[in-house]
């Protein structure tokens, strides 16, 4: 069983967020899944196998972090899609069959990669008690994220507060379904990027996600509405960091990056 190691949202090894990838012909049992992705130990590792021409998906797809499934991942989509193009199992457009429904991505000329997710909805909630605390921030709002990706979206005052947070990852994996998104605007949109953000998710076995695709389809709407333009570019990670560029179309959210392939082996057992 061939297995993968691919570095996405980044152009260069060792950044961006590193994804588990492995091209199957089926799906084993799901024990199984879940031990592979324990052992691999990256917050999610994709599983992916073909489907049969004339469906409404050419691959089936699904993600383990190392201690349960997830509905949505943005990262290991992309890095899923690097494979099957660098490989040669796959050119132009990829449609996956997932838990949240198809996902569709498209390579571009340019080394890119443009997945095609569902837009997050946002609803303007209280800061749960304990919530400023654990981050160790003042929270200027919080948004739930409940209908696609259950996540809190906290927005704090600015990129340093974002980039000083140490949170109380117990406290956090008690607020949230799945975690907490915080974000603010950035320092310097010279830079090349719009606003910044950290993901910690302690409840499915993440304390920080370097890099989430799937919390982009909150940040986009979110910011989209702040700035009034529907393009954007995000910048996130802690010690490990990766750019996401978004494009609000409504009821969908593109997000475009780079992968790159920095381990190739074999699974033995």
């Amino acid at each position: 069983m061939r297995i993968r190691i691919v570095d996405a949202f980044t152009d260069r090894p060792f950044s961006g967020n590193p994804a588990g990838v492995l091209l199957l012909d089926a799906f084993p049992d799901d024990h199984r899944l879940q031990k592979v992705a324990a052992e691999v130990n990256l917050s999610e590792t994709a599983f992916a196998h073909p489907l049969p021409p004339g469906g409404d998906a050419d691959w089936a797809l699904r993600w383990f972090t190392p201690v349960t499934e997830v509905d949505m991942c943005g990262h290991a989509t992309l890095a899923t899609a690097h494979v099957l193009h660098t490989t040669g199992r796959a050119t132009g457009t990829v449609r996956f069959a997932a838990r949240c429904g198809v996902l569709t991505t498209t390579a571009g000329e340019d080394g890119t990669i443009t997945m095609d997710f569902p837009t997050s909805t946002l609803t303007p909630v209280d800061a749960p008690e304990g919530l400023a605390d654990a981050l160790g921030a003042e929270v200027l709002s919080v948004h739930d994220t409940a209908a696609h990706i259950g996540d809190l979206l906290v927005e704090l005052r600015d990129e340093k507060a974002v980039r000083a947070l140490a949170p109380d990852h117990a406290t956090i994996a008690e607020l949230s379904k799945r975690g907490v998104i915080a974000t603010a605007p950035a320092e310097d949109p010279a830079r090349g990027h719009d606003f910044v953000s950290r993901c910690f998710f302690p409840r499915v076995g993440i304390d920080e996600d370097p890099v989430t695709g799937s919390a982009h389809t909150a940040l986009a709407p979110f910011w989209s509405a702040r700035f009034g333009r529907d393009d954007l570019t995000g910048l996130q990670g802690g010690a490990r960091t990766g750019v996401v560029r978004t494009a609000l179309r409504g009821e969908r959210t593109l997000l475009t990056g780079r992968a790159v392939t920095v381990i190739e082996g074999d699974l033995l057992v």
